[in-house]
């Protein structure tokens, strides 16, 4: 019997999982991992947006199947968000639709929109979804060098007139997972005119709009530039903006003819969310938003002794603009040994757990992300365990061992 399957053998090793196989060890052996791997929230949800879950949930005609689509009250909650954040307008209808997490959609999407040997630009490095979800649906990916937004757009005609066959489609990904950098309109400007010039689709994951600490420049929409609808889609989550992770509550927004082919593929595939979770999700949109602004006060709080406190313990981190993360060079004495083994060294010595940035691409090379998933009290015990960690004479053969 065949065991060799096609798609699995398109997705290489997961490069997380000698990361985590330590992080499991050192924590049956009862070790306290401080743990800025994984971009999970661990805020509470607010209780306004659960109180509405649970007196949903208490009634019967609730657990019925629901909208693969979304509920109408959900999309027309996503209408007004874009309204009100962006002043973009949408169609309920026809431009917006619900998804379980902007993960499921975006790879959801590529099903759709894409056929064997077709080719896609994605930036890199990137998050995996990006590529992974095309590559799962067949599609043949060209990585785009995208250590900073300028740079991507400066090698995109490169990667056009050296695909064959020309592009379909490409991502961007802004506030950017795992770079944290950010954009404003003229990047999308040239995107969206690169774009109808080789007649590309364009994918923009703003799944970070709202977690940024520059209170004059929050970050922009691909959808706010002027003919963007005729060839893009955006995907958000409601997952860092309201601590929401676990609910899988995303939705995409833009092109109709995109947004038609995700909901034939999600016909398919999903009856929608749990309607609670949806009606939810509508009150969190539509109800009172001090929450996101306490959450983003929190996150920019972390931000700040992070960078302080490694800062002082002799590693110095870029404070990033936006997004829950921290894009951090790996320090000079180890960036030889590359990402991969300075986060297996920093486990061992100093337990803590971050994630190395060739999992995120070869261009990912040299850093690690640092996830402000761990509150103030943490990060500043981290920090010297970090301190205690870098003073090491880490040369030591016996050192590089216990890492083994």
């Amino acid at each position: 019997m065949q065991t060799d399957f096609y798609r699995i053998k398109r997705l290489p090793p997961y490069i997380f999982e000698e990361v985590n196989r330590l992080k499991a060890q050192a924590r049956a052996r009862g070790d306290d991992i401080i743990d800025f791997g994984m971009g999970n929230p661990d805020m509470p949800t607010p209780k306004h947006i659960v109180d509405k879950l649970v007196e949903t949930a208490r009634d019967p005609r609730s657990n019925r199947y629901s909208a693969s689509r979304g509920i109408k009250g959900l999309r027309k909650a996503y209408v007004a968000y874009y309204q009100r954040r962006f002043g973009v307008t949408l169609d309920a209808d026809s431009e917006v639709i619900a998804a379980l997490g902007s993960k499921e959609g975006f790879a959801n999407l590529a099903q759709a929109i894409t056929a064997p040997g077709d080719v896609v630009l994605v930036p890199n490095p990137a998050y995996p979804i990006h590529a992974f979800g095309f590559i799962l649906a067949g599609a043949a990916i060209r990585h785009v060098p995208a250590t900073s937004p300028e740079e991507y757009l400066s090698r995109l005609g490169n990667a056009v007139r050296h695909s064959v066959p020309s592009p379909v489609a490409l991502v961007v990904n802004y506030p950017s997972n795992p770079t944290a950098q950010v954009v404003g309109l003229d990047f999308y400007k040239e995107v969206v005119a690169f774009a109808k010039k080789h007649e590309i689709w364009v994918l923009s994951d703003l799944a970070y709009a709202d977690v940024y600490f520059d209170d004059a420049n929050p970050p922009p929409s691909i959808l706010q530039i002027d003919g963007a609808k005729d060839i893009a889609i955006e995907f958000q989550s409601l997952s860092k903006t309201y601590a929401m992770p676990g609910w899988r509550m995303g939705f995409a927004a833009g092109n109709k003819h995109l947004i038609g082919a995700l909901g034939r593929i999600k016909s398919y595939l999903d009856y929608g969310a749990y309607t609670p979770i949806q009606v939810a999700a509508a009150a969190a949109l539509n109800g009172p938003q001090d929450c996101v602004a306490e959450i983003r006060a929190i996150y920019k709080s972390r931000r700040d002794v992070l960078v302080d406190s490694m800062q002082r313990a002799g590693w110095n981190i870029p404070a990033p603009t936006a997004s829950m993360f921290a894009w951090a060079p790996v320090p000079e004495q180890y960036r030889e040994r590359g990402s991969m083994e300075f986060a297996k060294q920093l486990l061992v010595h100093a337990k803590v757990a971050v994630s190395p940035g060739i999992g995120f691409g070869e261009y990912g090379e040299g850093f690690v992300r640092v996830a402000l998933v761990e509150n103030e009290h943490r990060i500043r015990q981290a920090a010297r365990n970090v301190k205690k960690f870098l003073s090491l004479r880490t040369n030591e053969p016996a050192i590089l061992e216990a890492a083994k």
